[in-house]
């Protein structure tokens, strides 16, 4: 009997996710915005959508009325960027590798800020700041945020990481006011900076945990409080994308596999909605991607004017942030 039941709950849990592909039956709110691609992000204005064309690879953006691409750092050869993010004066911050190496080199020690003015034929700049995963950018603003850790700080303890804050100046392509906000001591905790809200007063990051989980924080600038905001939810829940209001937030969550039954973390994931109000109970599934074999919905940013989420198709083999094309989701 051990033995049937060994075969048939594999079985069993299989059969609840679809064969195919999640882009074969679309909500009607959802659609197809390009064919290739990774990394989403909104211009200020929402008339365009930033994107990576993959990892270590070339920045692009796309006009949403006109659907033209044009790429920002197809004059460098040898490209290897990782994210591209629109700065509130129309410039952009890029995040990756001088040049690419190995994939763990590259994405870990060797990863840095750069300033590409909005000028067309512009070469990006460095910023001469190392700097772990992804950065909080305000749309408002010249802040951003990011986290360092030993891996590219020696100064730190090995396992420890730190959020810190600080202005992008363009006149000279510099960061300035830089400052530390937030340390974790060791990996218990390893911090990830994402998204600035309340007129970038407050920030939600991420705490990656041991075992391969993750929670949804916010940090207050001015009194530095913290707040668990997926204390109640449990697994892996990373914040992506906040909505205008700063009430609620786009998460990365493998909710939806923890509730089949079916094996979680970060490789099987979709899009919920989080209301950032310290409890976790307003929690709301957006996207149904995980449903397929093989499928998965990531990389979710808002617009300003809270009318659009872009977020990517990804395969639950790829590592985080590989995508295969950004689509649209109209909300309501």
């Amino acid at each position: 009997m051990r033995v049937l039941l060994a075969v048939m709950i594999p079985a069993l849990l299989s059969a609840q996710q679809k064969t195919g592909s999640p882009l074969q039956d679309l909500p009607k709110n959802i659609e197809v915005l390009t064919h290739f691609g990774e990394r989403a992000d909104f211009s200020p204005d929402n008339q365009s959508v930033a994107f990576m064309a993959k990892s270590f690879g070339d920045a692009f953006t796309i006009d949403l009325k006109s659907r033209v691409i044009r790429c920002l750092t197809c004059n460098i050869p040898g490209a290897a960027f990782l994210r591209v993010m629109h700065l509130s004066t129309g410039d952009y911050l890029l995040i990756g590798a001088d040049k690419f190496t190995d994939i763990r080199t590259s994405r870990g020690r060797d990863n840095e800020l750069w300033f590409l003015s909005k000028k067309p034929g512009s070469k990006p700049v460095r910023l001469n700041q190392k700097m772990s995963e992804g950065a909080a950018i305000s749309k408002k603003s010249m802040l951003i945020s990011f986290s360092e850790t030993s891996g590219q700080n020696a100064e730190l303890p090995k396992g420890a990481s730190r959020l810190i804050v600080a202005e992008v100046d363009p006149a000279s392509a510099a960061l300035t006011n830089k400052h530390a906000v937030l340390e974790s001591p060791d990996n218990r905790c390893t911090l990830e900076a994402q998204d600035f809200f309340e007129n970038d007063s407050k920030m939600t990051y991420t705490c990656y945990e041991p075992k391969g989980l993750s929670s949804v924080w916010t940090i207050d600038l001015k009194t530095k409080e913290t707040v668990n905001q997926s204390k109640n939810v449990g697994g892996y829940n990373e914040v992506e994308g906040i909505f205008p209001d700063g009430k609620y937030t786009c998460v990365e969550s493998d909710r939806q596999a923890v509730q089949q039954g079916r094996e979680g973390l970060f490789r099987n994931i979709d899009i919920w909605k989080l209301r950032l109000d310290g409890t976790g109970k307003d929690f709301t599934r957006l996207t149904h991607f995980n449903e397929y074999v093989g499928g998965k919905a990531s990389n979710p940013v808002v617009s300003m004017d809270g009318r659009y989420m872009a977020f990517q198709l990804a395969n639950t083999a790829d590592e985080a942030g590989v995508g295969y094309g950004i689509l649209l989701y109209r909300l309501k």
